[in-house]
């Protein structure tokens, strides 16, 4: 029997700790896959975009065709109070969810009158900046038209689990996924940069990743320093290439890339400023 971390989940108005059975099978979620979440940190004692967090996982709902049932400040206030639950300074990982119970037309298409929402937080700690490794996977994310990928839908993440399993089995931690025509689109798990003669570069959204919280606030803090960052499409060999390589999400936050395929690379200054800057700006 699996041994969770500390939880806290709402549900249907109440909490209750630990991790409450919900699904049945006939349930739309369960075998249909009409789950979308969002993912939000709170650590030394900050939440930050704790708000974008809570207001994206309705916009993914919506993407999917589900119906939200709370307002994003609502989902802010059940995830403050959900919060206070643990001790101060714990580090947690903040999940907000909604999935169907029902289907609509032949059961496959959610029925959105019966969009649900669950809030399910646990601590997790923050990892320690010590980077990672990378590799060119084999697999490539879908375009808009291929599958829902301007929802965080649960359906795309096998996509990304086979990337990392095929990453663990080569012996890396992640893996470089390219879009549909060939340009880097994002990690296996994370948005990426790359830095290359004092500026840095990261993949345009094109439609293929979503557009991270993380990853947006990271751009306007290197900018708001003074640090050139263009958004464009980019080679799998410009980042082979790179001065640095770094990425953003939930999870870390920010974390430098150590090694890409058979190349070594050290975290660099334009990693370290983008993490001293989301760091301050988090804590201010």
């Amino acid at each position: 029997m699996t041994e969770w971390s500390q939880t806290w989940t709402f549900f249907d108005g109440t909490w209750s700790e630990g991790n409450p059975q919900l699904l049945g099978p006939r349930d739309h979620a369960a075998w249909l896959g009409s789950t979308v979440f969002d993912g939000a940190r709170a650590f030394e004692g900050v939440t930050p975009d704790l708000q974008a967090h809570c207001e994206r996982v309705n916009a993914s709902a919506r993407a999917l065709g589900l119906r939200p049932t709370r307002e994003s400040g609502e989902i802010l206030e059940i995830a403050r109070d959900g919060v206070a639950k643990f001790e101060a300074g714990t580090a947690l990982y903040i999940r907000p969810m909604y999935w169907a119970q029902d289907g609509g037309r032949f059961s496959v298409p959610p029925n959105p009158d019966s969009t649900v929402f669950c809030m399910c937080i646990y601590a997790l700690p923050m990892p320690e900046p010590a980077g990672f490794s990378v590799m060119r996977s084999s697999y490539r994310r879908p375009a808009i038209d291929m599958a829902t990928v301007n929802a965080k839908a649960s359906c795309l993440y096998p996509n990304s689990a086979r990337a990392l399993a095929e990453a663990a089995e080569k012996g890396f931690d992640n893996a470089l996924v390219l879009d549909p025509v060939g340009h880097v689109a994002e990690l296996a798990t994370a948005n990426v940069f790359l830095a290359k003669d004092g500026a840095v570069h990261t993949p345009a959204p094109n439609g293929t990743f979503l557009n991270g919280v993380t990853r947006q606030r990271v751009i306007k803090l290197l900018e708001g320093a003074g640090v050139k960052v263009y958004q464009r499409s980019l080679a799998f060999e410009e980042f082979e290439a790179a001065d640095e390589i770094f990425a953003s999400g939930n999870y870390f936050k920010v974390m430098p890339v150590t090694r890409i395929e058979s190349r070594d690379l050290q975290p660099g200054p334009l990693y370290a400023r983008a993490r001293e800057l989301y760091w301050d700006w988090a804590h201010s």
